[in-house]
Order: C-alpha cells, then structure tokens, then sequence
C-alpha cells in the first residue's frame, strides 16, 4: 500500500516562510490519515478522502479557499479514475459545494459521468449536497488586488492499495481572475489518468497539460513498458518543448513513487506506512 497526495505549487500568492511550512505539516497530516484510511478502503475510495481533506484545508487551491474568477464567482473542477473499473468521473465549474471530488465520486454511478456547471450544481443538489460558500477572506482580498491592478494551484491524491487497484484524484479552484467558461485540466483525462498499469495526478496550468497530455501519455507509457522515471522524463521533455509548466505525482503497478515538476516547486507528500516524506 502506497499513497502520494500534492498540494499545487507555492507559487499562488508570494507566500511566506510561514505558510510554505503550515502547507507541507497539513499535507504531513492528511497523508497519515489518508494512509489509516487506505488500510481498510480501496484506492479510489482512499483517494476521494484524501482530497476532500485537502478541499477542506484553506491553504489549499481548491474546495475552501478556491480562487475567484474574472466575475468575482468561484468555480471548481474536480475528477476521479478508478483503475479497477476504467471509469473516469468529475463536475466542470461546480459552484456552492463544499466538496467537488465528492460529487464526482456520485456520478461514478451514472452512466453521464462528467457534468459542468449549473447541471453539475443541480445533480449536487439533488443528491444532497448542501449549498456551500467556499469563499474565504483571503481569496477575496487577492481578487480585488487583481482588481486594482488590472497561481496556479490544485490538489490531488493517487493510491495504490493492499488488492494492488489503483487510483487517482485531483481538484482545483482555479487559476485565479480567469474567463467565465474557462475548463482547467483537473477533469481531464490530461490532468488525472489511472489503468492498472499507473495512477497519475497533475498540477500546474491547465492549458499546458491539456496541449501535452500529460496524465494519460505517462499512464500510456507506463502501460506501453516504460519504466515511471522514463516515461514522466519523456512526458516532461515534450512539455519543456512547449514552455509548459506543470508538476504530476505518480505510482505505478509496482509500487514505485515518482514525482516531477518545473519551477518552482510542488508541495507533495507520500507515505507508504514507514516512511513519511514531505516534499518542495
């Protein structure tokens, strides 16, 4: 059994010392809980968890503390891959929920299993999720500093669990002051990809993953015999070829953890029960 879970880059909001140390203790934390967790669930059960305490902690780009587009609303992405089944699932620009990969991990059910925006909301609302703002003082601050003046973040989580079934989620606030509309990677198969073979989460912008695949051309690669290393190494060749930037976690079928990002860095833990590394 192995987890990794990532918390975007630190690049949102100039943070400080501070806030760069408070993101790697609570990624420290939610690892550790989300490991307890992966003992007696599957991978993508444990992979909904894990990302619905990350959208639960406003240090995080995504659920509380989501960043707020052009028009001052917040609009959130979210998606799950359950490599067992070969089923993927995500809401598109949810808005008033608390927990968008929770949301996403209902319409696994469905056989329409990705929605946006007010049918997303509606479907929500239908099976119970409450009305919720997820909108703190900080993000309002920096929107109308944006304002005046005219980050890129997102989480996620892949496990592989004690059956060896892998997983992958990933949930997102946005970019920040983006176009009304505007689809992030998050509920792509570019920014979250899973088969038996690989379970991959990405984090960065969107529009570079989405233009280099980047999720499911590691999953491909992996699949195809390459080794995790080589194929995120060749994945992040193409996307230096575009000027991309984006960060991804992985795990194979083996159990082998890899990790890759630009500059600067992601903030990203894994646990495997013995050995808890926190990463930037």
């Amino acid at each position: 059994m192995k987890l990794i879970i990532h918390g975007g880059f630190f690049s949102e909001s100039d943070q400080s010392h501070e806030t760069k140390t408070a993101k790697q203790n609570a990624l420290k934390a939610i690892a550790e809980k989300s490991f307890e967790f992966l003992k007696n669930h599957s991978a993508a059960e444990t992979v909904v968890n894990a990302v619905s305490l990350l959208e639960d902690d406003e240090l995080f780009n995504a659920g509380i503390g989501s960043q707020i587009q052009s028009d001052g609303k917040i609009r959130m992405s979210a998606s799950l891959m359950d490599a067992e089944t070969q089923k993927f699932s995500g809401v598109i620009n949810i808005e008033n929920v608390k927990n968008p990969i929770e949301v996403a991990q209902i319409l696994m059910k469905e056989d329409d299993r990705v929605l946006g925006g007010e049918g997303a909301k509606k479907y929500a609302s239908a099976n119970g999720f409450q009305d919720f703002s997820t909108e703190i003082p900080q993000r309002r601050k920096e929107y109308e500093e944006k304002l005046a003046k005219g980050g890129t973040g997102t989480v996620g989580c892949v496990a592989l669990d004690s059956h060896g079934r892998l997983a992958a989620a990933t949930s997102t606030g946005g970019k920040g002051f983006e176009l009304v509309g505007r689809i992030s990677d998050s509920a792509t198969v570019a920014g979250n990809y899973a088969n038996r073979f690989c379970a991959v989460s990405c984090t960065g912008v969107g529009e570079d993953i989405v233009s280099n695949a980047t999720a499911a051309k590691i999953v491909t690669r992996v699949t195809d015999g390459m080794s995790i290393q080589h194929a995120f190494d060749r994945t992040f060749l193409e996307l230096k070829e575009i000027d991309g930037f984006a960060g991804a976690i992985g795990i194979d079928f083996y159990g082998n953890i890899h990790h890759q990002d630009s500059y600067p860095k992601m903030v990203f833990a894994s646990f495997d029960g013995e050995d808890l590394e926190v990463f930037e």
